[in-house]
């Protein structure tokens, strides 16, 4: 918040060029220049930080590693794909403006992250570099057979029932 005040003749005016004195003039007016207060008003921050709360995440993360590292690398390349598949169906649901829940984008990201950080951990382990695991990485995606994702699969299952019960 800027606030402007007439200078008294006894306070500094600012001037374009302030090696140049201003002369006085002899008139009558008392005003002598502007001078810029700058003030800043900062609210006071409440912060509540719970100590329990980041202890249960962190918890909960390290519990979804120790399951994700249980897996075999193949369970986690069949779960990546899968997990790739429910991320299509959000963005569809998206796109059709259908309800669904946003914060489970960022959730299927980081599931997904956590477990291509684990497959790269075990090729670190086994020695492969960068360049194979690139490669590897290449044969893999075009190995995958495209399939619907559970939660279509489960949906078209629901249907299908729903239609088997209608007629009878």
């Amino acid at each position: 918040m800027l606030s402007l005040s007439i200078a008294s003749p006894s306070t500094i005016i600012f001037s374009p060029k302030p090696h140049i004195p201003i002369p006085k003039s002899s008139s009558s007016s008392s005003f002598n220049g502007v001078k810029i207060q700058k003030h800043i008003h900062v609210p006071p921050q409440r912060v509540s930080f719970s100590p329990s709360s980041s202890v249960v995440m962190m918890s909960k993360r390290l519990d979804e590693m120790k399951e994700i590292r249980t897996k075999t690398t193949e369970e986690i390349n069949e779960e990546v794909v899968d997990l790739k598949g429910e991320l299509l169906m959000l963005r569809l649901q998206k796109s059709a403006r259908n309800e669904f829940k946003s914060s489970e984008f960022g959730r299927m990201r980081k599931r997904i992250a956590r477990m291509l950080t684990v497959k790269r951990e075990r090729e670190l382990e086994e020695g492969i570099n960068k360049r194979l695991s690139r490669k590897l990485d290449r044969q893999w995606k075009k190995s995958i057979v495209v399939r619907p994702p559970p939660s279509l699969k489960k949906l078209q299952e629901e249907e299908a029932a729903a239609e088997a019960e209608k007629p009878a």
